[in-house]
């Protein structure tokens, strides 16, 4: 069984959260990384998102402003030194380029130069290459960060095969008709005077990202073919989809079934956090990222949501919103939801039965 870090791959408000929560009880044996890649991605002199751009005052203020990807890989390399598993949450949004950019990769995790080229060889074609895939194109970031101009083909992400392969990756979703409402209301007053999220940007729904990941890490048999439940190979990583609302009717045999695929080992106390220790742990914890997951931290327990989602037509929810948050956001809110219906339909597909 794996003793890779696990990683969680995910996007905003899939309950992803209440998921890790359930892993931070186990201090034991864990050590956990809440959404590290978001500080290098938003702030750090690698950064690829443009949500504070504009603003180096908030980039300065975040303390993460010179926090590079190898920074956190580095990160990562000494948690590993307690004898602990590492356990990580993070979007995968926060390992690519905004709207499709041509990802190169960072700066800070290329290999000492060898020959004058990033840890490469030059060939007889004039090209360079990082372990072996690896190629230069001349990209520039439009925000003017410098980027590496090293690619692989085929890599979605910042990071190098190599560095991927380090991981046990799995995945979480949720139905866009209930994760982007719940982020738009994260980017627009009174919530967003919190997090400091103060418009809603479409790009960071996540969705698309999740499956360039998924279909990569696939591709490379970095995860899979096997299914949970089926023979596998002794170092394969079986395709782990979890699907939220899963979580939220069958939490005991969501969370056994995920810590059987990566060999954590289950213990039913996970689902209950109520001391005050733990308690503190988490707010210390979450705290980077304020008033995102008030409901994880208020909460003492996982337990079955004991009514049945309601099922609601389109011209109900677009009601909602236009009595929410008003015409024209309803209607950003609607085609962000219909763009990414059929990526999460895919990814669903492929998700764990209960």
């Amino acid at each position: 069984m794996s003793t890779k870090p696990v990683f969680v791959a995910t996007h905003p408000r899939a309950c992803s959260t209440a998921f890790e929560r359930v892993f931070m009880t186990r201090r034991d044996s864990l050590v956990c990384e809440h959404e590290p890649f978001g500080d290098p991605f938003y702030y750090g002199p690698e950064r690829l998102g443009d949500r504070f751009e504009n603003d180096p005052e908030v980039r300065e203020n975040s303390g993460f402003s010179q926090t590079t990807y190898q920074d956190i890989l580095d990160r990562f390399e000494q948690d590993g030194t307690s004898g602990k598993r590492v356990f990580i949450k993070d979007m995968a949004y926060y390992l690519m380029p905004p709207e499709g950019r041509s990802p190169t990769i960072a700066n800070s995790v290329l290999k000492p130069k060898t020959n004058g080229l990033p840890n490469g060889d030059k060939l007889a074609n004039g090209d360079s290459h990082v372990n072996g895939d690896a190629h230069l194109t001349g990209d520039h970031a439009p925000n003017g960060v410098k980027r590496s101009g090293v690619s692989e083909p085929g890599n979605p992400t910042v990071m190098p095969l190599d560095a991927l392969r380090k991981f046990h990756f799995t995945f979480l979703i949720r139905h866009p008709r209930r994760a982007i409402p719940s982020f738009y209301r994260c980017c627009v007053p009174p919530q967003s005077e919190v997090t400091g999220f103060d418009h809603f940007m479409p790009n960071e729904a996540g969705y698309a990202e999740l499956v360039r990941l998924f279909d990569y890490l696939r591709g490379q048999k970095i995860v899979g073919p096997a299914m949970p439940g089926e023979p596998k190979g002794e170092d394969e990583v079986t395709v782990t989809v979890v699907d939220a609302d899963d979580l939220l009717d069958h939490p005991r045999e969501v969370i056994e079934a995920f810590c059987k695929e990566t060999g954590i080992d289950y213990n039913p106390d996970m689902l209950t956090w109520d001391d005050p220790d733990n308690q503190q742990y988490v707010c210390d914890v979450f705290a980077k990222w304020n008033g995102f997951h008030n409901d994880a931290i208020n909460s003492t327990k996982l337990t079955a949501r004991t009514t049945a989602h309601k099922t609601v037509t389109e011209e109900s929810e677009n009601e909602e919103w236009r009595r929410k948050y008003g015409d024209e956001a309803a209607k950003v809110i609607r085609t962000t939801v219909d763009e990414n219906i059929p990526h999460y339909e895919y990814l669903k597909s492929f998700a764990m039965k209960f």
